[in-house]
């Protein structure tokens, strides 16, 4: 992985200069059907219904919950048979001038909640996470150490989930998240920086 000390550190928040139409997006993910959607093994961390559908997944998991799990120990990522079938998706996932681990759709159903939790991401370990807002409503609201996240559908955000975050969805709609596990390289660096100046 790429070193990033020379990136200032780097608040626990970061929109970069990346937008996407959220329309085509939309569209695709009305072809998902119930079952493609695999809900997740965490149950201490919500509350309601917060599900996947995989994206790219380590090469070789066959089985539905491992193909949602971002592995950190794997070494390979596959497109799946959803994205092979998703171009709009496949195009978004193009601009990323970096290596793509586990990317996934999250959706959090209406009147669920992710409770507070910390993830071992951030831009200093090497390995980020980034959330682009595919559809979302004004009910949504994201918390990263204790202070809200407004993210727009086709922005792409940079969140250090080493913080304590949650989520609350009290709207009537589903919001679901592309997520993009990434490794650090000198054109994320970049896009930091920029995102941080702007």
């Amino acid at each position: 992985m790429a070193s990033t000390a020379s990136t200032p550190r780097i608040p626990d928040r970061v929109r970069l200069p990346l937008a996407f139409d959220p329309d085509p997006l939309v569209a695709e993910l009305a072809t998902l059907r119930p079952d493609d959607w695999t809900g997740q093994p965490f149950a201490r961390h919500y509350e309601g219904g917060w599900d996947v559908v995989p994206l790219l997944a380590a090469a070789g998991e066959t089985h539905k919950v491992r193909l949602i799990y971002s592995n950190p120990g794997a070494t390979e990522f596959v497109a799946t048979k959803w994205l092979e079938a998703m171009p709009a998706f496949r195009d978004v996932l193009a601009r990323f001038d970096c290596a793509l681990r586990s990317v996934r759709l999250m959706r959090l159903a209406a009147g669920s909640k992710i409770l507070e939790h910390s993830d071992d991401l951030d831009a200093e370990s090497g390995t980020i996470r980034l959330h682009v807002p595919v559809t979302t409503n004004e009910e949504v609201e994201f918390r990263l150490s204790g202070r809200a996240v407004a993210m727009t559908p086709g922005s792409v955000w940079y969140l250090r989930l080493s913080d304590p975050h949650c989520a609350a969805n009290g709207g009537s709609t589903a919001r679901i998240h592309l997520v993009l596990d990434a490794e650090m390289n000198p054109w994320l660096d970049r896009m930091l920086r920029e995102g941080m100046a702007g």
